[in-house]
């Protein structure tokens, strides 16, 4: 059975970064290890040994790797601001390759706009979201149906939407990274969002 310290995950782990697991371990596919939860993207400063919530995170991560790889082939979360797409990619790091499928949803994305944009070389998908769930969009986004995953655990869930994400080719109006910030509007808060 793999174990995060054989997964791209490892580092990550090691950072105190995955919080809030839903799902933090083996998938149904052998050698596949996924997260479900939240990563801090930039910790809030401690004082003394009271431990504090980061100050910028990524919600309702959805991503799985494999054992003895170097990448996460999907990634898919949400941040409050479009603007921490350039923190997700530094914690991320070489964690993100080209050829994986990258999906970032915040609350100042117009609900009107969906984006594609390639930053520091990684592609992106950028959508926006307000009270529905990250794991309802991808569902719909990779043409998953609900009703087809009634049956399995989070862990199958997980590689189902990891698996039909592999496939994903839809193309959005592409966009830089400065121009989407430029058009990002007020960001969104609702206190009961889910993780």
């Amino acid at each position: 059975m793999v174990t995060i310290q054989e997964t791209p995950f490892a580092g990550l782990e090691a950072d105190g970064r995955l919080l809030s697991p839903v799902h933090k371990g083996p998938t149904k596919k052998p050698g596949r290890f996924g997260f479900r939860g939240v990563i801090a993207l930039e910790f809030a400063e401690k004082m003394s040994d009271e431990a504090r919530p980061p100050s910028i995170k990524a919600d309702q991560v959805m991503a799985v790797g494999d054992a003895g790889a170097s990448s996460l082939p999907f990634v898919a979360a949400m941040t409050l601001s479009a603007k921490h797409l350039p923190l997700l990619v530094e914690v991320l790091g070489e964690r993100l390759v080209p050829e994986g499928k990258y999906f970032l949803f915040a609350t100042d994305v117009d609900f009107s706009e969906r984006w594609q944009l390639s930053y520091n070389g990684i592609p992106f998908w950028v959508l926006p979201l307000d009270e529905a769930t990250v794991y309802n969009e991808v569902l719909e986004l990779v043409g998953v149906e609900k009703s087809d995953l009634k049956k399995l655990d989070t862990a199958g869930k997980l590689d189902a939407v990891a698996d039909a994400a592999a496939g994903f080719s839809d193309s959005f109006p592409a966009i830089s990274y400065e121009d989407l910030v430029a058009r990002l509007g007020s960001v969104r808060v609702n206190e009961y969002r889910p993780v």
